[in-house]
Protein backbone atom coordinates (compact mmCIF):
# COMPACT_ATOMS: atom_id res chain seq x y z
CA UNK A 1 0.00 0.00 0.00
CA UNK A 2 1.46 3.48 -1.09
CA UNK A 3 2.49 5.79 2.30
CA UNK A 4 -0.31 8.60 2.99
CA UNK A 5 2.77 10.68 4.02
CA UNK A 6 4.67 9.55 0.76
CA UNK A 7 4.84 10.49 -2.88
CA UNK A 8 1.58 9.05 -5.19
CA UNK A 9 3.67 5.96 -6.90
CA UNK A 10 0.41 4.73 -9.36
CA UNK A 11 0.77 4.97 -12.95
CA UNK A 12 -2.35 6.73 -13.16
CA UNK A 13 -1.17 9.41 -10.49
CA UNK A 14 -0.75 13.12 -12.46
CA UNK A 15 2.32 14.57 -11.75
CA UNK A 16 3.75 17.68 -10.13
CA UNK A 17 6.61 19.53 -11.83
CA UNK A 18 7.66 22.18 -9.43
CA UNK A 19 10.35 24.49 -10.59
CA UNK A 20 12.50 27.31 -8.47
CA UNK A 21 10.79 30.64 -9.12
CA UNK A 22 14.26 32.30 -8.67
CA UNK A 23 16.12 30.76 -11.72
CA UNK A 24 13.86 28.28 -13.36
CA UNK A 25 15.48 25.04 -12.16
CA UNK A 26 13.30 21.89 -11.16
CA UNK A 27 12.87 21.75 -8.02
CA UNK A 28 11.41 17.95 -8.34
CA UNK A 29 7.94 16.34 -9.65
CA UNK A 30 5.42 14.18 -7.33
CA UNK A 31 2.28 12.27 -7.92
CA UNK A 32 -0.93 13.66 -7.52
CA UNK A 33 -2.67 11.44 -5.22
CA UNK A 34 -5.52 8.99 -6.92
CA UNK A 35 -8.92 8.67 -6.38
CA UNK A 36 -8.08 5.05 -4.87
CA UNK A 37 -5.65 7.01 -2.36
CA UNK A 38 -8.04 9.73 -1.86
CA UNK A 39 -10.99 7.10 -0.67
CA UNK A 40 -8.23 4.91 1.38
CA UNK A 41 -7.01 8.43 3.32
CA UNK A 42 -10.71 9.06 4.32
CA UNK A 43 -11.25 5.41 5.68
CA UNK A 44 -8.15 5.58 7.48
CA UNK A 45 -8.25 9.06 9.04
CA UNK A 46 -12.37 7.70 9.73
CA UNK A 47 -11.10 4.76 11.33
CA UNK A 48 -8.66 6.73 13.64
CA UNK A 49 -10.66 9.64 14.71
CA UNK A 50 -13.10 7.46 17.41
CA UNK A 51 -9.94 6.49 19.51
CA UNK A 52 -8.31 10.20 18.72
CA UNK A 53 -11.31 12.18 20.04
CA UNK A 54 -11.78 9.83 23.29
CA UNK A 55 -7.88 10.89 24.28
CA UNK A 56 -8.00 13.12 27.64
CA UNK A 57 -7.55 16.36 26.15
CA UNK A 58 -5.19 17.34 27.93
CA UNK A 59 -3.34 14.36 26.05
CA UNK A 60 -4.02 15.77 23.04
CA UNK A 61 -2.92 18.94 24.08
CA UNK A 62 0.67 17.63 25.02
CA UNK A 63 0.94 15.78 21.66
CA UNK A 64 0.50 18.99 20.22
CA UNK A 65 3.74 20.53 22.36
CA UNK A 66 5.62 17.90 20.88
CA UNK A 67 4.52 18.33 17.16
CA UNK A 68 5.22 22.08 18.05
CA UNK A 69 8.90 20.87 18.48
CA UNK A 70 9.13 18.92 15.71
CA UNK A 71 8.36 22.02 13.53
CA UNK A 72 11.10 24.43 15.47
CA UNK A 73 13.74 21.40 14.88
CA UNK A 74 12.41 20.93 11.38
CA UNK A 75 12.21 24.84 10.58
CA UNK A 76 16.04 25.18 8.77
CA UNK A 77 15.13 22.33 6.52
CA UNK A 78 11.57 23.57 5.79
CA UNK A 79 12.91 27.31 5.38
CA UNK A 80 15.40 25.99 2.24
CA UNK A 81 12.45 24.06 0.92
CA UNK A 82 9.79 26.72 1.09
CA UNK A 83 12.47 28.81 -0.95
CA UNK A 84 13.20 26.35 -3.83
CA UNK A 85 9.86 26.24 -3.77
CA UNK A 86 7.97 29.71 -3.67
CA UNK A 87 11.14 32.47 -3.75
CA UNK A 88 10.63 33.20 -0.16
CA UNK A 89 13.57 34.28 1.03
CA UNK A 90 15.05 32.20 4.46
CA UNK A 91 14.73 34.56 6.94
CA UNK A 92 11.10 35.76 6.15
CA UNK A 93 10.37 31.58 5.43
CA UNK A 94 11.65 31.21 8.95
CA UNK A 95 9.58 33.75 10.54
CA UNK A 96 6.69 32.01 9.03
CA UNK A 97 7.40 28.76 10.65
CA UNK A 98 8.37 30.70 14.42
CA UNK A 99 4.82 31.71 13.71
CA UNK A 100 3.86 28.47 12.88
CA UNK A 101 5.44 26.79 16.12
CA UNK A 102 3.83 29.69 18.38
CA UNK A 103 0.54 28.49 17.24
CA UNK A 104 0.95 25.03 17.84
CA UNK A 105 1.89 25.79 20.60
CA UNK A 106 -1.31 28.19 21.45
CA UNK A 107 -3.22 25.47 20.70
CA UNK A 108 -2.28 22.94 22.80
CA UNK A 109 -3.05 25.67 25.78
CA UNK A 110 -6.55 26.27 24.46
CA UNK A 111 -7.31 22.53 23.53
CA UNK A 112 -7.78 21.18 26.97
CA UNK A 113 -9.61 24.59 28.20
CA UNK A 114 -12.07 24.24 25.36
CA UNK A 115 -15.47 23.71 26.96
CA UNK A 116 -19.20 24.83 26.75
CA UNK A 117 -21.27 26.51 28.94
CA UNK A 118 -23.23 26.05 32.50
CA UNK A 119 -26.90 26.94 31.71
CA UNK A 120 -29.46 28.34 34.37
CA UNK A 121 -32.24 25.90 34.72
CA UNK A 122 -33.94 24.12 37.73
CA UNK A 123 -32.02 23.95 41.26
CA UNK A 124 -32.05 20.17 40.83
CA UNK A 125 -30.58 19.91 37.61
CA UNK A 126 -27.75 20.51 35.53
CA UNK A 127 -27.66 22.17 32.17
CA UNK A 128 -24.88 23.04 30.34
CA UNK A 129 -23.10 22.21 26.70
CA UNK A 130 -20.44 20.59 25.45
CA UNK A 131 -18.12 21.09 22.15
CA UNK A 132 -17.95 18.01 20.46
CA UNK A 133 -15.47 17.09 17.20
CA UNK A 134 -17.04 17.86 13.95
CA UNK A 135 -14.87 14.01 13.05
CA UNK A 136 -12.77 14.13 9.74
CA UNK A 137 -11.25 17.55 8.93
CA UNK A 138 -10.08 18.16 4.93
CA UNK A 139 -7.57 20.79 5.15
CA UNK A 140 -6.59 22.76 2.22
CA UNK A 141 -3.97 25.50 2.14
CA UNK A 142 -2.01 27.93 0.08
CA UNK A 143 1.54 28.40 -0.60
CA UNK A 144 2.14 32.14 0.46
CA UNK A 145 2.69 31.37 4.22
CA UNK A 146 2.25 27.56 3.75
CA UNK A 147 3.82 26.41 7.47
CA UNK A 148 2.15 29.48 9.21
CA UNK A 149 -1.20 28.72 7.83
CA UNK A 150 -1.06 24.88 7.91
CA UNK A 151 -0.12 24.36 11.24
CA UNK A 152 -2.63 27.21 12.41
CA UNK A 153 -5.80 24.52 10.74
CA UNK A 154 -3.83 21.47 11.68
CA UNK A 155 -3.50 22.62 15.38
CA UNK A 156 -6.85 23.57 16.16
CA UNK A 157 -8.26 20.54 14.19
CA UNK A 158 -6.60 17.90 15.98
CA UNK A 159 -6.39 19.12 19.54
CA UNK A 160 -10.24 19.87 19.22
CA UNK A 161 -10.73 15.69 18.86
CA UNK A 162 -10.79 15.66 14.75
CA UNK A 163 -8.70 13.83 12.57
CA UNK A 164 -6.65 15.68 9.13
CA UNK A 165 -6.00 15.32 5.73
CA UNK A 166 -4.02 17.90 4.62
CA UNK A 167 -3.52 18.64 0.97
CA UNK A 168 -0.87 21.80 1.06
CA UNK A 169 -0.69 23.57 -2.39
CA UNK A 170 0.39 22.17 -5.39
CA UNK A 171 3.15 24.99 -5.84
CA UNK A 172 4.89 23.60 -2.66
CA UNK A 173 4.08 19.78 -2.61
CA UNK A 174 7.74 18.57 -1.21
CA UNK A 175 7.25 21.28 1.40
CA UNK A 176 3.83 19.94 2.42
CA UNK A 177 5.10 16.50 2.30
CA UNK A 178 8.36 17.01 4.79
CA UNK A 179 6.11 18.98 6.98
CA UNK A 180 3.55 15.98 7.28
CA UNK A 181 6.21 13.73 7.63
CA UNK A 182 7.27 16.00 10.48
CA UNK A 183 4.16 16.67 12.42
CA UNK A 184 2.64 12.81 11.85
CA UNK A 185 5.32 11.07 13.34
CA UNK A 186 4.12 12.67 16.74
CA UNK A 187 0.92 11.72 16.65
CA UNK A 188 -0.93 7.95 17.07
CA UNK A 189 -1.54 6.44 12.44
CA UNK A 190 -3.96 8.29 10.83
CA UNK A 191 -4.68 10.87 13.02
CA UNK A 192 -2.51 13.36 10.03
CA UNK A 193 -2.56 12.40 6.67
CA UNK A 194 -1.09 14.63 4.09
CA UNK A 195 -1.68 13.94 0.44
CA UNK A 196 -0.41 15.94 -2.76
CA UNK A 197 -1.99 17.04 -5.74
CA UNK A 198 -3.51 19.89 -7.36
CA UNK A 199 -7.21 21.20 -8.14
CA UNK A 200 -8.29 17.84 -9.52
CA UNK A 201 -7.45 16.27 -5.96
CA UNK A 202 -8.91 18.97 -4.18
CA UNK A 203 -12.24 18.61 -5.79
CA UNK A 204 -12.15 14.55 -5.19
CA UNK A 205 -11.30 15.58 -1.41
CA UNK A 206 -13.96 18.27 -0.95
CA UNK A 207 -16.90 15.51 -2.32
CA UNK A 208 -16.08 13.22 0.04
CA UNK A 209 -18.10 12.85 3.00
CA UNK A 210 -15.53 14.64 5.36
CA UNK A 211 -17.39 16.45 8.17
CA UNK A 212 -15.06 19.82 7.49
CA UNK A 213 -13.50 21.47 4.82
CA UNK A 214 -11.10 24.61 5.72
CA UNK A 215 -9.98 26.25 2.76
CA UNK A 216 -7.27 29.09 2.32
CA UNK A 217 -6.57 30.51 -1.07
CA UNK A 218 -8.47 32.09 -4.13
CA UNK A 219 -11.77 33.58 -4.09
CA UNK A 220 -12.84 31.02 -7.07
CA UNK A 221 -12.06 28.08 -5.15
CA UNK A 222 -13.69 29.12 -2.41
CA UNK A 223 -17.04 29.12 -3.97
CA UNK A 224 -16.47 25.66 -5.51
CA UNK A 225 -16.12 24.17 -2.25
CA UNK A 226 -18.79 25.86 -0.61
CA UNK A 227 -21.07 24.80 -3.35
CA UNK A 228 -19.94 21.43 -2.96
CA UNK A 229 -19.92 21.23 0.91
CA UNK A 230 -24.43 22.06 0.42
CA UNK A 231 -24.39 18.47 -1.05
CA UNK A 232 -21.86 17.14 1.58
CA UNK A 233 -23.47 18.54 4.44
CA UNK A 234 -19.72 19.54 5.55
CA UNK A 235 -19.20 22.31 7.41
CA UNK A 236 -17.04 25.09 5.44
CA UNK A 237 -14.32 27.61 6.77
CA UNK A 238 -12.87 30.14 3.81
CA UNK A 239 -10.48 32.74 4.01
CA UNK A 240 -10.34 33.68 0.48
CA UNK A 241 -9.35 36.36 -1.69
CA UNK A 242 -9.55 40.33 -0.90
CA UNK A 243 -8.43 43.89 -2.28
CA UNK A 244 -7.70 45.23 0.78
CA UNK A 245 -8.04 49.20 0.46
CA UNK A 246 -5.88 51.91 2.60
CA UNK A 247 -7.41 55.08 3.34
CA UNK A 248 -4.91 58.01 3.70
CA UNK A 249 -6.43 61.09 5.43
CA UNK A 250 -5.41 64.96 5.27
CA UNK A 251 -3.12 65.53 8.07
CA UNK A 252 -1.15 62.78 8.39
CA UNK A 253 2.80 62.64 7.75
CA UNK A 254 2.93 61.79 4.20
CA UNK A 255 6.28 60.22 4.48
CA UNK A 256 4.97 58.16 7.22
CA UNK A 257 1.64 57.25 5.15
CA UNK A 258 4.01 56.38 2.66
CA UNK A 259 6.32 53.89 4.58
CA UNK A 260 3.15 52.10 5.80
CA UNK A 261 1.70 52.11 2.09
CA UNK A 262 4.91 50.72 1.20
CA UNK A 263 5.09 47.57 3.92
CA UNK A 264 1.61 46.66 3.00
CA UNK A 265 1.95 46.54 -1.09
CA UNK A 266 5.83 45.09 -1.31
CA UNK A 267 5.62 42.30 1.44
CA UNK A 268 6.52 38.94 0.65
CA UNK A 269 6.64 40.30 -3.09
CA UNK A 270 2.67 41.86 -2.99
CA UNK A 271 1.39 37.88 -2.10
CA UNK A 272 -0.38 38.11 0.94
CA UNK A 273 -3.89 38.19 1.85
CA UNK A 274 -3.87 41.18 2.97
CA UNK A 275 -1.81 43.13 1.31
CA UNK A 276 -2.49 46.85 0.52
CA UNK A 277 -4.05 46.61 -3.31
CA UNK A 278 -5.78 49.86 -3.37
CA UNK A 279 -4.79 53.41 -2.00
CA UNK A 280 -7.39 56.26 -1.16
CA UNK A 281 -5.10 59.58 -0.57
CA UNK A 282 -6.64 62.70 0.57
CA UNK A 283 -6.12 65.52 -2.34
CA UNK A 284 -4.22 67.64 0.31
CA UNK A 285 -1.56 65.25 0.77
CA UNK A 286 -1.44 63.54 -2.07
CA UNK A 287 1.53 65.06 -3.88
CA UNK A 288 4.34 64.67 -1.09
CA UNK A 289 2.42 61.29 -0.34
CA UNK A 290 2.81 59.96 -4.08
CA UNK A 291 6.21 60.89 -4.60
CA UNK A 292 7.36 59.45 -1.24
CA UNK A 293 5.71 56.09 -1.66
CA UNK A 294 7.43 56.04 -5.38
CA UNK A 295 10.75 56.34 -4.05
CA UNK A 296 9.92 53.71 -1.53
CA UNK A 297 9.27 51.36 -4.42
CA UNK A 298 12.71 53.16 -6.39
CA UNK A 299 14.90 52.27 -3.35
CA UNK A 300 13.45 48.28 -2.92
CA UNK A 301 14.16 47.60 -6.41
CA UNK A 302 17.61 48.85 -6.34
CA UNK A 303 18.39 47.91 -2.70
CA UNK A 304 16.74 44.90 -2.38
CA UNK A 305 15.34 43.56 -5.03
CA UNK A 306 11.98 42.04 -4.53
CA UNK A 307 11.51 38.03 -3.85
CA UNK A 308 9.96 36.38 -6.82
CA UNK A 309 6.35 35.94 -7.90
CA UNK A 310 5.92 32.59 -7.08
CA UNK A 311 5.54 31.20 -11.17
CA UNK A 312 5.76 33.01 -14.27
CA UNK A 313 2.21 32.68 -14.88
CA UNK A 314 1.20 34.56 -11.89
CA UNK A 315 3.26 37.40 -12.79
CA UNK A 316 1.76 37.29 -16.33
CA UNK A 317 -1.50 38.13 -14.81
CA UNK A 318 -0.29 40.91 -12.68
CA UNK A 319 1.85 42.53 -15.29
CA UNK A 320 -1.59 42.16 -17.85
CA UNK A 321 -3.47 43.45 -14.82
CA UNK A 322 -0.65 46.88 -14.71
CA UNK A 323 -0.52 47.10 -18.74
CA UNK A 324 -3.97 47.50 -18.07
CA UNK A 325 -4.46 50.35 -15.89
CA UNK A 326 -1.96 52.11 -18.03
CA UNK A 327 -3.65 51.95 -21.38
CA UNK A 328 -6.69 53.24 -19.41
CA UNK A 329 -4.46 56.13 -17.88
CA UNK A 330 -2.52 55.27 -15.05
CA UNK A 331 0.98 56.02 -15.25
CA UNK A 332 3.88 53.94 -13.44
CA UNK A 333 6.28 55.92 -11.27
CA UNK A 334 8.46 53.19 -10.53
CA UNK A 335 8.47 49.53 -11.93
CA UNK A 336 5.54 48.73 -14.11
CA UNK A 337 8.14 46.38 -17.00
CA UNK A 338 8.86 42.79 -16.77
CA UNK A 339 12.95 42.32 -15.82
CA UNK A 340 15.30 40.63 -18.13
CA UNK A 341 16.86 37.33 -16.68
CA UNK A 342 15.79 34.04 -15.17
CA UNK A 343 13.00 33.58 -12.74
CA UNK A 344 9.67 35.12 -11.83
CA UNK A 345 10.74 38.76 -10.77
CA UNK A 346 8.89 42.18 -11.07
CA UNK A 347 9.72 45.15 -9.29
CA UNK A 348 7.95 47.40 -6.69
CA UNK A 349 5.05 48.98 -9.21
CA UNK A 350 3.53 52.65 -8.09
CA UNK A 351 0.59 53.67 -10.21
CA UNK A 352 -0.69 56.59 -10.09
CA UNK A 353 -4.40 58.08 -11.61
CA UNK A 354 -5.88 54.85 -11.25
CA UNK A 355 -9.52 54.58 -11.48
CA UNK A 356 -12.58 52.45 -10.66
CA UNK A 357 -12.64 51.47 -14.38
CA UNK A 358 -9.29 50.16 -13.76
CA UNK A 359 -9.31 45.99 -13.04
CA UNK A 360 -6.23 46.29 -10.59
CA UNK A 361 -8.99 48.29 -8.36
CA UNK A 362 -11.87 46.56 -8.21
CA UNK A 363 -9.95 43.17 -8.19
CA UNK A 364 -7.13 40.92 -6.24
CA UNK A 365 -3.34 41.72 -7.53
CA UNK A 366 -1.32 39.34 -5.81
CA UNK A 367 2.14 41.03 -6.81
CA UNK A 368 4.35 43.82 -5.61
CA UNK A 369 1.87 46.96 -7.08
CA UNK A 370 0.23 49.94 -4.99
CA UNK A 371 -1.93 51.61 -7.67
CA UNK A 372 -3.14 55.16 -6.02
CA UNK A 373 -6.49 57.12 -6.54
CA UNK A 374 -6.82 60.70 -5.24
CA UNK A 375 -9.66 61.83 -3.24
CA UNK A 376 -11.18 64.83 -2.33
CA UNK A 377 -11.50 64.35 1.20
CA UNK A 378 -12.21 61.79 3.79
CA UNK A 379 -15.77 60.32 2.46
CA UNK A 380 -15.20 60.06 -0.62
CA UNK A 381 -12.28 57.54 0.27
CA UNK A 382 -14.60 55.67 2.77
CA UNK A 383 -16.98 55.51 -0.13
CA UNK A 384 -14.82 53.65 -2.77
CA UNK A 385 -13.22 51.73 0.18
CA UNK A 386 -16.34 50.35 1.12
CA UNK A 387 -17.25 49.27 -2.59
CA UNK A 388 -16.55 45.54 -4.26
CA UNK A 389 -17.17 42.38 -3.82
CA UNK A 390 -14.43 41.60 -1.80
CA UNK A 391 -14.20 41.88 2.40
CA UNK A 392 -10.80 40.78 4.16
CA UNK A 393 -9.47 43.95 5.31
CA UNK A 394 -9.12 47.32 5.49
CA UNK A 395 -6.73 50.28 6.91
CA UNK A 396 -6.60 53.53 7.86
CA UNK A 397 -4.44 56.49 8.23
CA UNK A 398 -6.35 58.98 10.28
CA UNK A 399 -5.49 61.55 13.31
CA UNK A 400 -8.83 62.35 13.64
CA UNK A 401 -10.58 59.77 16.29
CA UNK A 402 -14.37 60.29 14.52
CA UNK A 403 -13.01 59.54 11.09
CA UNK A 404 -11.49 56.22 12.65
CA UNK A 405 -14.67 55.69 13.91
CA UNK A 406 -16.89 56.14 10.73
CA UNK A 407 -14.59 53.83 9.40
CA UNK A 408 -14.75 50.91 11.73
CA UNK A 409 -18.39 51.21 11.19
CA UNK A 410 -18.96 51.57 8.04
CA UNK A 411 -16.43 49.00 6.13
CA UNK A 412 -18.23 46.08 5.56
CA UNK A 413 -14.46 43.62 5.94
CA UNK A 414 -13.37 41.27 8.90
CA UNK A 415 -10.58 43.50 10.23
CA UNK A 416 -10.42 47.35 9.97
CA UNK A 417 -6.87 48.60 10.92
CA UNK A 418 -6.25 52.05 12.19
CA UNK A 419 -3.04 53.38 11.80
CA UNK A 420 -0.79 50.47 11.30
CA UNK A 421 -1.19 47.95 7.61
CA UNK A 422 -0.18 44.60 9.63
CA UNK A 423 -0.17 43.73 13.46
CA UNK A 424 -2.61 43.42 16.22
CA UNK A 425 -3.08 41.36 19.56
CA UNK A 426 -2.74 37.66 19.74
CA UNK A 427 -5.71 36.03 20.34
CA UNK A 428 -7.57 38.03 17.84
CA UNK A 429 -9.91 36.41 15.49
CA UNK A 430 -12.03 38.07 12.52
CA UNK A 431 -14.37 36.63 9.87
CA UNK A 432 -14.26 37.80 6.54
CA UNK A 433 -16.90 39.03 4.21
CA UNK A 434 -18.55 38.99 0.90
CA UNK A 435 -15.85 37.19 -2.23
CA UNK A 436 -13.27 36.95 0.92
CA UNK A 437 -14.84 33.69 2.90
CA UNK A 438 -16.63 32.72 5.61
CA UNK A 439 -16.09 31.34 9.07
CA UNK A 440 -13.46 32.13 11.93
CA UNK A 441 -9.82 31.10 9.89
CA UNK A 442 -7.78 31.53 12.83
CA UNK A 443 -7.46 32.49 16.93
CA UNK A 444 -8.88 30.56 19.75
CA UNK A 445 -12.47 30.90 17.92
CA UNK A 446 -11.29 28.93 15.11
CA UNK A 447 -11.47 25.82 17.61
CA UNK A 448 -14.92 26.61 17.46
CA UNK A 449 -15.43 26.08 13.83
CA UNK A 450 -14.13 22.60 14.74
CA UNK A 451 -16.56 21.31 16.89
CA UNK A 452 -20.47 21.03 17.55
CA UNK A 453 -22.51 22.05 20.44
CA UNK A 454 -24.31 19.93 22.53
CA UNK A 455 -26.65 20.71 25.17
CA UNK A 456 -27.24 18.45 28.19
CA UNK A 457 -30.00 18.38 30.57
CA UNK A 458 -29.73 15.72 33.49
CA UNK A 459 -32.45 16.25 36.02
CA UNK A 460 -33.01 13.45 39.28
CA UNK A 461 -35.94 10.88 39.22
CA UNK A 462 -38.86 11.43 40.99
CA UNK A 463 -38.69 9.62 44.64
CA UNK A 464 -40.60 6.01 44.95
CA UNK A 465 -43.24 7.49 47.52
CA UNK A 466 -43.55 10.57 45.90
CA UNK A 467 -46.82 11.03 43.71
CA UNK A 468 -46.82 11.83 40.10
CA UNK A 469 -47.50 15.50 39.63
CA UNK A 470 -50.90 16.57 38.10
CA UNK A 471 -50.79 17.67 34.88
CA UNK A 472 -50.97 21.62 35.23
CA UNK A 473 -53.73 23.93 33.51
CA UNK A 474 -53.89 27.25 32.91
CA UNK A 475 -56.37 28.49 35.67
CA UNK A 476 -58.05 31.04 33.55
CA UNK A 477 -57.78 29.40 30.01
CA UNK A 478 -58.70 25.74 31.11
CA UNK A 479 -60.43 25.16 27.66
CA UNK A 480 -57.72 26.26 25.19
CA UNK A 481 -55.73 23.90 23.71
CA UNK A 482 -52.32 24.35 23.86
CA UNK A 483 -49.59 24.69 21.48
CA UNK A 484 -46.82 21.70 21.37
CA UNK A 485 -43.93 23.14 22.67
Amino acid sequence: MTSLTEPATSPAAAVLRVYDPRSGSPVGTLGAATREEVALALSVSRAAQPDWTRMDPQRRGALLRSAANALAEGADALAEMNGRETGRPVDEALAGIRAGVATLEQHAELGPVHRGHSLRGSVLAADYTVAEARGVAVLLTPWNDPVAVAAGLIGAALVTGNTVIHKPSERCPHLGLLLGELLSRVFPPGVLLTLTGGPEVGAMLTTTDADVFAHVGSSASGLRIARAAVLTGAHVVRENGGNDPLVVDAGVDPAWAAEQAAIGAFSNSGQICTSVERIYVHQDIADPFCSALAEQARRRNAEHPLAPLVVTRLRDVVHAQVAHAIALGARATAGGAVPAGPGAYYPATVLLGCTERMEIMTEETFGPVAPVQVVADFAEGLRLASAGRYGLAATILTGSIEHAHRAVAALPVGTVKINAVFGGAPGGSAQPRGASGDGFGYGPELLDEFTRVKVVHVSIPPAADTPPESPQTDPVQTDTVQEPQ
